[in-house]
């Protein structure tokens, strides 16, 4: 369907609406880069996982099996790159078709962190691995995202009279 025509007042919804959704999906980009950078510190962890949550460090998987250590690393590398690239697909949808009032780049801006967010969001509960610090910055994005899709949906909900 092609983009819908929104009045004017509409329009300064619809693009704050669309900005706040790109926003988020940088702030996707941006919990991925911290995630592939941590993997390749001391921490190695992800953002917020200590001790309380995995009682072996780096240094410790590492001696306990360095293919085990290599596994880890390269799921954290793989994920971090989806992330980014979910982050970036959300980002890209929102700036230059939410904007406009596409109908499909609204849907696909909302599919996309829902399938990857409902997949990845419920392991982390049953093993304690959702503290503040780990998932804090995802929530944050998710909250902005979630604004953003309220006020581009009120602006797109009613098509423009003829």
């Amino acid at each position: 369907m092609a983009a819908i025509q929104t009045p004017r007042k509409q329009q300064s919804r619809l693009r704050a609406g669309a900005t706040l959704m790109a926003v988020a999906g940088l702030g996707f980009v941006g919990y991925a880069v911290i995630f592939f950078v941590l993997n390749f510190t001391d921490a190695f962890l992800e953002l917020g996982i200590g001790p309380d949550q995995v009682d072996k460090g780096k240094d410790e998987i590492e001696a306990f099996s360095p293919q085990l250590y290599h596994y880890i690393s390269h799921l954290h590398i793989a994920v971090s790159g989806f992330i980014a690239a979910a982050g970036l697909a959300v980002a890209a949808l929102s700036w230059y078709g939410v904007r406009r009032g596409e109908r499909w780049a609204f849907g696909t801006a909302i599919v996309v962190p829902v399938v990857g967010l409902g997949v990845a969001l419920p392991a982390h509960y049953p093993w304690g691995l959702a503290t503040l610090g780990h998932l804090g910055l995802i929530y944050l994005a998710v909250l902005i995202f979630l604004v953003g899709v309220v006020l581009a949906f009120t602006a797109m909900r009613t098509p423009a009279k003829a």
